[in-house]
C-alpha cells in the first residue's frame, strides 16, 4: 500500500518519496509517481522476486524524473503513458530487462537521455532496446503521398529490430496499444491515419507473433476509428442479443463440463464471443455467400483446456458425441501447427436449437503459447537468450522475410510480400521427399516451385498434386503433396503468370521472381516505356522538367533505373502521378475569390500580371488554363489581359509579341473551368462511373455531352470546375482508370 505523511506539522517539508509494500518488502518510490504505479508494482511482484522489482523501481524513478513537467494531449502527466505500456508488458510476464526498457522507451527521444547514460545505469541490453524502439519512431521522413513508403519503412525497421531482439517490437506493440486506447484526444485526420497504420501493420504483427491479447484489441480500436459506421453497426447487432447469447454460452458450458466429467476428463471450460473486427470480417465474407450473422459458426466459442494431448482428442470425441459436427468445420492445429506454433483443435458443431458454435480444445501449455505468443519465450526468465528450439522455429518466417525484402525492388513490392506472404493464412504442403513447405493461402503449384528454387519456377511446365496432373492454376490445400515437372531446356516464365485474373500465382514472392526475370531480359524496352509514361504525365501536369531528386525519392539511384522500374510495373503510374503533382504550385483557398461561371468568359482574380496593375484579367476560352499550367498574358484592345497557356496555338501563332506579358498564378484558389475529353468503349454505366469519380474527387461537373462513333467508342466531353494543380492531375489519373476508358486529355491537347 502507499504510505505518506499527510499530517505534517506546519513548517515541515512533506516527504519527497512514497514507500510501497511489495511482497513484504518496503520499497521507496518518488512522490511524483501516479497511482497507476501501485498497480504496476503489484503485477510485477506477483511473478518477479523482490530484488528484481527493486531494480525496476530504479527505472521507474528515473523515468518519473526525466518526464517531469511533460503532459499528454489528454492533460495527464506524460509518465502515465510509460507506466501503462509497462503494465501491458508486465501482464505478459516478461523479464526484468524488457520491463525496464518499456518504462524508459521514450526517454531518448523526449528527454534527451543518451544511449551511454542508459547503458551505464541499466545495462547495455536495456539501452539497446530503448534505442531500437526510438529508431522505429523516426519513420515519417520522405513518405510518399499514398503512404506506401512510410508503411514499408515502418515494417523494415520493425523487422530489423525483431532480428536483433524481438522484445523491442513487443514494447512497440504495447506502446501502440496504449496510444490507441487514448486516440480520442488527437485530430480526426491523425486518428484515421494511425488507425489504418495499426490495422495494416501493428495488429498483423501481433497476430504473427502470436500475441492474441494485443491483436484483438488493436483490431477493435482501429476498426472503431477507421470505419466508425460499420463499428457501430456491428456493435448494435451484437448488443441486441447479448443476454440471449450469454444464456446460450452458459448452457453449453454446463452441458459440456458435465459430459467431460462423466468421461473422466479433467478440464476447464469457458465461453467467449468473437471480437467486433473479427465479426465484421466474417460478416463481409459470409454476405458474399448470402449468409447471415447467425450462421457464423465461430461467433460463439467454447474453449476447453486439458492437461495432455491425449485428453484433447478424447475431449473432441465427447464434443462430437454430444453435438452434431458441421461438415468442413474441423481443423487440427495440433497435428499441423500454425507457423506461429499455435496449436489447438477447432470444431464447429450444431448446439441446442440447431445453433452453430465453435469448440477450441488445447492443453494448458498450448494455451500459454496461444495467448502470449513469442512473448512466452521470456516469461519468468532472466536469461532470455538461452537456446529455445520452439522459439527458433517460431522465428523462421522472420529470416525468410528479411531475405525477401533484400530481393524486393521497392516499397510496394515489399509491402505486397509482407501482406500476402506473411500476414495471410498459410497452407502446409509436402515435397516428394516429405519435407514441409509453408505457403500463403491461395498459392498454386507455381508458387510452390518458386519457393523451392527460382530456376525451378522459371522452367516449370506442369505439376502433380497427390500423384495427379493438375493445371498450374490449382489452389493448394494443406496436406497436398506437390511434384513439379520442369522443361529440359531453359524457357523462362510467361507474362500471363503476372495477370492476377489468370490465377497462376498467389504469392508476392513468386511474382517478384517473375518480374525480376523480365526486368533483366527487357531492360531497354522497359526504359523506353517508362520514359514515355513520365513524359505523358509531365505534359498532362504542365511540368517542363522533372525534379532532380525524383529517382532518389522513389528509391532509385539513376533516372534510367526509374524509367525501367516504371516500364516494368515495379513503380505504378499512380504513384508517379502523385509525386509529380506535388511539384504543381499549390493554391491557398480565399473566400473573396468568385467561382468561374460555367458560361461566359472566366475571370482570373488569382492571376498576377507582372509590371501592370488595374487591368481586367480573364482566362482565355481557347485553351482554358488552370493553376499549375505555365501561362502568359496577352493584352487585348478592349478586354484587358487575356491569360493563355504557353503552349496555346493562338499564342504561338501571334506576330504581336509586344502584346505578351509575363504573369503567374499568385496565391488565389478560385474554381477554374476546364474541359476534359474522355475516349472510351461505349457501355452501360460509363457515364455513371465517370460521374462517381468526378464527385469523389471533390470536382464540380457543370456540363457533359457525348459523341458516339461507328466503332462502338464514344467521346465524353466534360466541363469541370476545379482548383487546378494536384486536384486536376489526380482527377485525370482516376478517370484514366475507369473500366473501358481508352484515353483522357484536356480539350485542345
Amino acid at each position: 500500500m502507499w504510505q505518506s505523511n499527510r499530517g505534517n506539522p506546519p513548517g515541515v517539508t512533506p516527504p519527497s518519496e512514497w514507500r510501497v509494500l511489495i511482497c513484504g518488502v518496503t520499497m521507496v518510490v518518488s512522490k511524483d509517481a501516479p497511482p497507476e504505479a501501485q498497480q504496476l508494482l503489484d503485477t510485477l511482484g506477483s511473478y518477479l522476486p523482490p530484488e528484481r522489482v527493486e531494480s525496476i523501481r530504479a527505472a521507474l524513478s528515473f523515468a518519473i524524473e526525466k518526464h517531469q513537467g511533460q503532459t499528454r494531449l489528454s492533460g495527464d502527466a506524460y509518465i502515465t503513458h510509460p507506466i501503462a505500456v509497462t503494465q501491458l508488458v508486465a501482464e505478459l510476464r516478461l523479464d526484468t530487462q524488457t520491463v525496464q526498457a518499456s518504462l524508459l522507451h521514450d526517454v531518448i527521444e523526449d528527454c534527451g537521455v543518451t544511449h551511454e547514460e542508459l547503458a551505464r545505469r541499466f545495462g547495455p541490453d536495456v539501452a539497446r532496446m530503448v534505442e531500437g524502439a526510438t529508431k522505429i519512431d523516426h519513420l515519417r521522413m520522405g513518405t510518399s503521398s499514398d503512404g506506401s513508403t512510410a508503411d514499408a519503412e515502418t515494417l523494415r525497421k520493425m523487422l530489423l529490430a525483431m532480428a536483433e531482439d524481438v522484445r523491442v517490437v513487443i514494447i512497440k506493440l504495447a506502446d501502440r496499444l496504449h496510444n490507441m486506447r487514448t486516440l480520442e484526444y488527437l485530430p480526426a485526420d491523425r486518428q484515421l491515419a494511425i488507425a489504418r497504420e495499426t490495422i495494416d501493420i501493428y495488429a498483423p504483427l501481433a497476430s504473427r507473433l502470436g500475441i492474441w491479447q494485443f491483436k484483438w484489441e488493436l483490431e477493435d480500436l482501429s476498426f472503431r476509428y477507421a470505419d466508425p459506421e460499420a463499428y457501430r453497426r456491428v456493435a448494435r447487432m451484437i448488443s441486441t442479443k447479448r443476454s440471449e447469447r450469454e444464456r446460450f454460452v452458459r448452457r453449453v458450458e454446463g452441458e459440456l463440463r458435465k459430459m467431460l466429467d462423466d468421461a473422466g476428463i479433467e478440464a476447464d471450460v469457458t465461453g467467449r464471443v468473437k471480437h467486433l473486427y473479427s465479426i465484421h470480417e466474417k460478416m463481409q465474407r459470409y454476405s458474399e455467400g448470402g449468409k447471415s450473422l447467425d450462421q457464423i459458426h465461430d461467433l460463439l466459442a467454447v474453449r476447453v483446456l486439458v492437461r495432455t494431448v491425449g485428453d484433447c482428442y478424447n475431449a473432441l470425441g465427447v464434443v462430437h458425441q454430444t453435438w452434431h459436427p458441421i461438415p468442413g468445420g474441423f481443423d487440427d492445429y495440433i497435428g499441423n501447427p500454425k507457423e506461429s506454433l499455435y496449436q489447438s483443435l477447432h470444431t464447429s458443431v450444431l448446439g441446442p436449437g440447431a445453433r452453430p458454435f465453435e469448440v477450441q480444445i488445447r492443453t494448458y501449455e498450448m494455451h500459454d503459447v496461444a495467448e502470449y505468443g513469442v512473448a512466452a519465450h521470456w516469461r519468468y526468465k532472466e536469461e532470455p537468450h538461452q537456446r529455445d528450439k520452439q522459439y527458433e522455429e517460431r522465428m523462421v518466417w522472420l529470416r525468410h522475410l528479411i531475405e525477401w525484402q533484400q530481393e524486393s525492388s521497392g516499397a510496394e513490392d515489399f509491402l505486397e510480400s509482407v501482406r500476402t506472404d506473411i500476414f495471410q493464412d498459410q497452407v502446409f504442403v509436402y515435397t516428394p521427399r516429405g519435407d514441409v513447405r509453408v505457403l500463403p493461402s491461395g498459392s498454386t503449384p507455381l508458387d510452390f516451385a518458386y519457393r523451392i528454387h527460382t530456376d525451378l519456377g522459371h522452367n516449370c511446365v506442369g505439376a502433380k498434386v497427390n500423384g495427379r496432373l493438375v493445371p498450374l492454376t490449382t489452389a493448394l490445400k494443406s496436406g497436398d503433396r506437390v511434384e513439379i515437372m520442369r522443361s529440359r531446356t531453359a524457357r523462362g516464365p510467361s507474362r500471363d503468370w503476372l495477370q492476377v485474373s489468370r490465377g497462376y500465382l498467389g504469392s508476392s514472392h513468386a511474382r517478384q521472381k517473375v518480374r525480376q526475370w523480365f526486368r533483366r531480359q527487357q531492360r531497354g524496352e522497359n526504359i523506353e516505356r517508362g520514359r514515355e509514361a513520365i513524359e505523358r504525365e509531365m505534359s498532362r501536369l504542365g511540368l517542363a522538367r522533372l525534379p532532380d531528386d525524383l529517382p532518389r525519392q522513389l528509391g532509385y539511384g539513376q533516372l534510367e533505373d526509374l524509367y525501367a522500374a516504371i516500364g516494368s510495373g515495379d513503380v505504378s503510374v499512380q504513384k508517379l502521378i502523385n509525386r509529380l503533382a506535388e511539384e504543381v504550385p499549390p493554391t491557398t483557398p480565399q473566400l473573396d475569390h468568385p467561382t468561374v461561371p460555367s458560361s461566359g468568359t472566366p475571370t482570373a482574380p488569382g492571376v498576377h500580371v507582372l509590371g501592370t496593375s488595374g487591368l481586367h484579367v480573364t482566362l482565355s476560352r481557347c485553351c482554358r488554363p488552370v493553376p499549375g499550367d505555365p501561362i502568359i498574358g496577352y493584352v487585348t484592345r478592349a478586354r484587358g489581359v487575356s491569360v493563355h497557356r504557353r503552349d496555346c496555338r493562338n499564342i504561338q501563332r501571334t506576330d504581336e509579341s509586344a502584346r505578351l506579358v509575363e504573369c503567374d498564378w499568385g496565391g488565389g484558389a478560385a474554381k477554374y473551368s476546364a474541359n476534359v475529353e474522355v475516349d472510351a468503349w461505349d457501355r452501360v454505366g460509363l457515364l455513371r462511373d465517370i460521374s462517381t469519380i468526378v464527385a469523389g474527387d471533390g470536382v464540380n461537373m457543370v456540363g457533359v455531352r457525348t459523341d458516339e462513333h461507328p466503332d462502338r467508342t464514344t467521346t465524353v466531353h466534360l466541363t469541370l470546375e476545379t482548383e487546378g494543380g494536384a486536384q486536376f492531375a489526380r482527377l485525370l489519373s482516376h478517370l484514366d482508370g475507369v473500366r473501358g476508358v481508352i484515353s483522357v486529355r484536356r480539350a485542345g491537347d
